[in-house]
C-alpha cells in the first residue's frame, strides 16, 4: 500500500524548500523528500540541543568522551561530523589514530588514548578507538593473542577508572548489514572525492565478515558493563542512525537546562525497517 501524504506533509512539500528537494531527490518521490526534509528539521532541532550541552560542559568543567566502533563504512564519521557541525571547535577533538608508531607500540596500550583524554570543559569523540585491539587488530592479524588477552582483561578497569575520574563515558557501536557494506564500499570506489577512503583493510572487510561478527560479540559479551553499557546504532539508514545517536548523547549527559520533550520526540518517521548485523 502506497504511503499518502498528510497535510502537513503537502504543505511542507509545496514550500520553496520543499520543491527544491523534491526537484534534488532521486526518482522525484515525494515520500523521500518529505522524509529527508523532517530529518534536516529534526537535526537542526537536536544541534541547538548539543550546543546548550556543550556550554554546560564548558561552564561547568565537565569532561566527556564519545566513543564511535563499528563496521567499516558504517558511518560513524557522518554521525560525528553532524555532531560538531555547530559546536565551538576549540572545546572539542576528534581523535581518529593512525597506526602506532614504533615508539607506541613499545608503549603499555591503552597510553596513546590516554594522551587523548578530554581536559576540563572539553569533549573528545573517538572514531575509533581502544576498541581497535577488541576487534580489528586480531581480525586482521595485527596483534597477538597474548596482545588480545591483556586488553580484555584491562580494559574494563580501564573504564572504570576513567569514569570514576570524571569523565562522562558513552561508546556507540554502528551496526550495517553485509549487503549495505558492499554496497557503500562501491560507492566509495566510486566517487573521486571518497575513494581515498577505501583502505587495505577495508578491502578484507567483506570476506572477514564472520570473523569480525567473532569478535564483536565477544567483545559486547565482555565490555558491555552496566557502568560502561555499549548504544547499539543501527545504521542501514543513515538519517536515522545520525538522529538516534544525537539523541542519545543529550539522553545521557546530565547537562541543564534541557529540553526533554524535545529530545524524546520523534519526528522522524520510520519508513523501512533496518535488519543490521
Amino acid at each position: 500500500m502506497a504511503y499518502r501524504l498528510t497535510d502537513k506533509e503537502r504543505k511542507l512539500l509545496n514550500s520553496k524548500k520543499g520543491i527544491k528537494q523534491l526537484i534534488l531527490t532521486e526518482g522525484h518521490s515525494a515520500t523521500k523528500a518529505v522524509r529527508y526534509l523532517k530529518y534536516e528539521s529534526r537535526l537542526k532541532s537536536l544541534q541547538e540541543e548539543l550546543i546548550k550541552l556543550q556550554q554546560w560542559v564548558s561552564e561547568n568543567e565537565q569532561k566527556v568522551v564519545v566513543v564511535f566502533e563499528g563496521r567499516d563504512a558504517a558511518g560513524k564519521g557522518g554521525a560525528i561530523r553532524r555532531i560538531t557541525q555547530y559546536l565551538n571547535p576549540r572545546e572539542f577533538s576528534i581523535v581518529a589514530l593512525p597506526k602506532p608508531t614504533e615508539e607506541e607500540q613499545s608503549q603499555w596500550y591503552f597510553q596513546r588514548y590516554i594522551n587523548k583524554l578530554p581536559q576540563k570543559g572539553k569533549i573528545v569523540f573517538f572514531d575509533r578507538s581502544w576498541y581497535n585491539r577488541a576487534v580489528v587488530e586480531p581480525v586482521n592479524d595485527f596483534c597477538t593473542d597474548t596482545q588480545y588477552r591483556i586488553f580484555m582483561n584491562q580494559v574494563n578497569e580501564f573504564e572504570r577508572m576513567i569514569i570514576e575520574s570524571g569523565i562522562h563515558l558513552i561508546k556507540f557501536y554502528f551496526s550495517i548489514t553485509k549487503d549495505e557494506q558492499a554496497r557503500r564500499f562501491e560507492d566509495i570506489k566510486k566517487s573521486p572525492v571518497k575513494k581515498w577512503k577505501f583502505s587495505a583493510v577495508d578491502r578484507e572487510a567483506l570476506r572477514l565478515w564472520d570473523r569480525y561478527t567473532e569478535y564483536k560479540d565477544a567483545m559486547f559479551e565482555k565490555t558491555n558493563t552496566e557502568l560502561a553499557p555499549w548504544h547499539i546504532i543501527r545504521a542501514n539508514k543513515k538519517t536515522k542512525a545520525r538522529i538516534e545517536t544525537i539523541e542519545k548523547v543529550l539522553e545521557i549527559i546530565p547537562y541543564l537546562p534541557k529540553d526533554d520533550e524535545l529530545i524524546e520526540h520523534v519526528s522522524l518517521d520510520r519508513f523501512n525497517s533496518d535488519d543490521s548485523d
